[in-house]
């Protein structure tokens, strides 16, 4: 049976309702393409809750100084901050009553209109802090979400962004859309005593997060087929990773000599960049500049941002781009690894990694000294600075090393007339011999497992 459009009674009510409600997160600006324009100079204060039990690897004081962060890469003024330990979550605030008290007077104290909370919040914890803080409220998911809004530049960026604001809001609806539990009657169906605009909202939500897993199903299958034509290309994948504002695209800089955003901001990359390097024994690489991880990610953005993550899996080699200079540096890569676990990448059957030093120029030279010193006792670590050049050559030598990791030597006989083979085994793996014998060429190849499969299907092909 088919429904009926929306009556224009409905329409009227559907738009009247969102600008009654404004916007899901900070203000009243939500544009209808899950982007959400944060209110730039709001004055805010960052509250960080510790739960003994969340086992935090980080200090209260860290814990404070990347919400700052946070706050600051999507221009919130951050007025104010506390601490407060918690030894029994309150289901309704999360915060005990004094500790709610003394936000509301420090928010009422410093005149901040919004206050962060460096935890996630159920909707009702996110609806009772704003009755009693007298402030708007996000916590931390919201907050990277926000900046992920303002920071996707691609349609398809666009498109993963919306649908995990969709998904993250659609249990939030009961924040400030109370006044609208009315029951209204069935509208486009026979009979059946009609929903509540909580419901119909939801149902809404409900709708477009499936129209955009279709899209983003697509974009996954074209994806898929630009890794397929790399993988038949003679040319390895390089992909960056690590914790946000570790240095990756100035470091993508300075490999490729491109001028790729990069700011010491947090989240300053969310759309991945390739580009063409060279590196000794090979014609061409391919580096690949990726968003950057954090601690809690949310599960949201990791779900929607999986088509463009895969690109991680798809990899020959992976470059753990650290920030040494970092005080939580120890907890940063445990995090990327736990965020590359989630992805598929644990250590067994996965690309070979190098862990990249970076940021070694803001070391105190004693600091410095040991560093390099434990740098040379490993076969996976490079200490560079990306902002001055040091130790680039030594990283394109090692990257090479590990790309020809496992290389096994393979006689292979072509046709004379194969010249596109011959060039790709040229280019691809490290010719030992060649000869020319009865317009048949014999030649003497090493190559990684990785290539001489690849190989292989270019000859089944």
């Amino acid at each position: 049976m088919r429904c009926r459009p929306f009556s224009r009674r409905t329409r009227s009510i559907w738009s009247r309702a969102r600008r009654t409600t404004g916007r899901l997160a900070l203000n009243n600006n939500f544009d209808g393409n899950g982007a959400i324009e944060v209110a730039r100079g709001e004055r805010a204060i960052v509250v960080v809750p510790e739960i003994p039990r969340d086992g935090s690897r980080r200090s209260a004081e860290a814990r404070l100084e990347e919400a700052e962060g946070l706050a600051e890469a999507i221009g919130i003024e951050v007025v104010n901050e506390r601490a407060f330990r918690v030894r029994t979550v309150r289901p309704a605030t999360l915060l005990g009553k004094g500790q709610v008290d003394e936000v509301a007077q420090l928010a009422k104290d410093s005149s901040a209109g919004l206050l962060i909370v460096d935890s996630p919040l159920t909707p009702v914890q996110q609806k009772n802090l704003e009755e009693e803080a007298g402030t708007k409220v996000i916590d931390r998911t919201g907050l990277i979400l926000e900046i992920f809004g303002e920071r996707a530049a691609t349609a398809e960026g666009r498109l993963q962004v919306e649908l995990a604001h969709l998904d993250y809001q659609a249990g939030r609806l009961v924040r400030s859309w109370t006044h609208l539990e009315r029951q209204r009657g069935g509208f486009g169906f026979l009979g059946g005593p009609g929903e509540t605009q909580i419901e119909a909202d939801r149902r809404m939500i409900r709708d477009r997060m499936a129209r955009i897993r279709r899209e983003l199903e697509q974009v996954k299958r074209t994806r898929s087929l630009h890794r397929d034509r790399r993988q038949r290309a003679p040319w390895p994948v390089i992909a960056l990773v690590g914790y946000t504002n570790a240095g990756k695209s100035t470091l993508f800089n300075r490999l490729t000599g491109e001028d790729v955003f990069a700011e010491n901001l947090l989240f300053a990359t969310l759309d991945p960049t390739m580009r063409d390097i060279r590196l000794p024994g090979f014609d061409k690489a391919i580096l690949s500049d990726t968003v950057g991880f954090v601690s809690d990610l949310p599960t949201e953005l990791i779900a929607a941002f999986r088509a463009t993550l895969e690109e991680v899996r798809s990899a020959d080699l992976l470059v753990h781009v650290r920030n040494m200079a970092h005080p939580d540096r120890e907890a940063q890569r445990e995090d990327v690894e736990d965020v590359l676990v989630s992805l598929g990448l644990g250590e067994e059957g996965t690309p070979p990694r190098l862990e990249t030093w970076n940021k070694v120029d803001l070391l105190p030279a004693e600091e410095r000294e040991r560093l390099g010193e434990e740098a040379k006792r490993r076969d996976d670590v490079v200490p560079v600075s990306a902002l001055t050049g040091e130790g680039l050559e030594e990283l394109r030598a090692k990257m090479a090393e590990k790309l020809r990791i496992g290389e096994q030597v393979h006689q292979i006989r072509l046709s004379a007339s194969e010249g596109g083979k011959i060039a790709w085994l040229h280019s691809r793996g490290e010719v030992l011999d060649q000869r020319i014998a009865d317009e048949e060429v014999e030649l003497q190849v090493r190559l990684s497992p990785d290539n001489w499969a690849r190989f292989q299907a270019l000859e089944s092909a």
